[in-house]
């Protein structure tokens, strides 16, 4: 015989562990939230536009004529400047060509975009990306007063 466990002896087995170590994974948590706090601004594209709120007051009239940007129903863009306001439609080079003239010499002049309600959302943004091109920093959104809340 062999000088093993007592007859009748039996072997003790081990449990198995249940706890599951987390650590790793709160590591690789804290990896990638690094990586989504930096890539996420690099991801933001878009135009800067103050909304107005849906009660908000009108604008009050400021000393200097505005700089309107219209855009009417077949997509075609049209620039008013004070009191010069042109009927034929131009092109959106020239109307970033003429802001961009006009805010070197008067920066803080107030820029506003008119819209058809049947215009595609596409020219509206396209005309507000190529007025930030132009050196505009804020640009006002045109509309007509609704109907009483009730």
């Amino acid at each position: 015989m062999s000088m093993g466990a007592p007859i009748g002896a039996r072997r003790v087995r081990r449990r198995p562990m249940a706890e599951i170590n987390v650590v790793p994974y709160i590591d690789v948590m804290l990896v990638l939230l690094v990586i989504f706090m930096v890539t996420a601004p690099l991801l933001y594209q878009g135009v800067e536009v103050n909304l107005p709120q849906a009660t908000a007051d009108p604008v009050p009239p400021q000393d200097q004529d505005p700089i309107i940007v219209e855009i009417n129903r077949a997509g075609e863009f049209f620039l008013s400047i004070g009191e010069q306001a042109d009927d034929q439609p131009i092109s959106l080079n020239d109307v970033v060509n003429n802001v961009s003239t006009v805010m070197n010499a008067q920066p803080d002049t107030p820029v506003y975009v008119r819209g058809d309600a049947e215009v595609a959302y596409q020219r509206v943004i396209e005309a507000m990306s190529a007025l930030q091109n132009a050196g505009v920093p804020q640009v006002g959104l045109m509309t007509q007063p609704g109907a009483a809340e009730e």
